[in-house]
């Protein structure tokens, strides 16, 4: 039990050491070098105006991670579904591979002026749907995955036992294709954060994080501006580790050879 308890030590202090160590050579570089803030402000200047702005920075974490949340919800449940019915029906299958290869090369966020347009510029709908369409494509093809690595002879045992279709799924297919579904929906966790405060930059109203970071950078407060960036990779980093949180618990209820989960 010790030595994973130090394995686990280990595997958190050396990323944390490399970010002490990378922020002290920054504000080393910035004070010998004497760099201006409009080029890379130092990390003391950030951090005293992420303080000095905590509560809006607060305000715009609710507001993009409120929509990069929605986003998430609804991109995870149409990837999921679609990759079921996908594996359930062959032709379904065939048909999708064109759409999905058509979606994971559309510049999704590009998509943010029209559906301003479509949708109104006072609602934050353009955010949640591109944060949703950026979601769908890791998850469904993650999940299908996952679907696909039920061996035929599992499968083929199920049916000699006449087991149901609910608890085949139970005891064979969600544990198999869980660690895949998880997987995805890490690397969308993330995507969903980028995606809706991108969608910012495009219009919309002005309660999150990517307006405030403009609204900052145009008015030359570049350290406030790095600040509020500060903010966002809090707030990615929030979503990816509830998503890990989650998928740590399921493995911790899953049989011991599906419950391996890596960082």
């Amino acid at each position: 039990m010790r030595p994973l308890r130090d394995a686990r030590f280990t595997t958190l202090l050396a990323p944390a050491l490399l970010g002490v160590a990378t922020i002290g050579l920054w504000q080393l570089v910035v004070d010998v070098f004497n760099i201006d803030a409009f080029i890379v402000p130092s990390p003391q200047s950030i951090w005293s105006e992420f303080l000095d702005s905590r509560s809006s920075i607060w305000h715009g974490m609710l507001g993009t991670g409120r929509n990069a949340l929605y986003g998430l919800l609804i991109g995870a449940a149409l990837g999921i579904l679609g990759a079921l019915v996908a594996n359930a029906v062959k032709v379904i299958d065939l048909m999708a591979v064109p759409i999905v290869a058509a979606l994971s090369v559309v510049p999704i966020v590009a998509l943010a002026p029209v559906l301003y347009t479509m949708f109104g510029a006072a609602a934050n709908t353009a955010r949640v749907i591109v944060a949703a369409l950026t979601v769908i494509i890791p998850v469904y093809v993650n999940t299908l995955r996952g679907l696909r690595q039920v061996k035929v002879v599992h499968r083929e045992l199920m049916h000699v036992y006449a087991a149901r279709p609910v608890f085949v799924a139970r005891a064979v297919t969600l544990p198999t294709a869980s660690p895949y579904v998880f997987t995805g929906l890490r690397i969308a966790s993330s995507l969903a954060v980028i995606s809706a405060l991108i969608a910012e930059y495009f219009g919309g109203p002005v309660d999150g994080l990517g307006k405030a970071i403009t609204t900052a950078a145009s008015s030359s407060n570049y350290p406030l501006a790095w600040a509020y960036v500060l903010g966002s990779i809090l707030l990615g980093l929030a979503f990816y580790v509830v998503t890990l949180l989650v998928e740590l618990r399921v493995a911790r209820h899953s049989s011991p050879s599906t419950s391996t989960v890596s960082l």
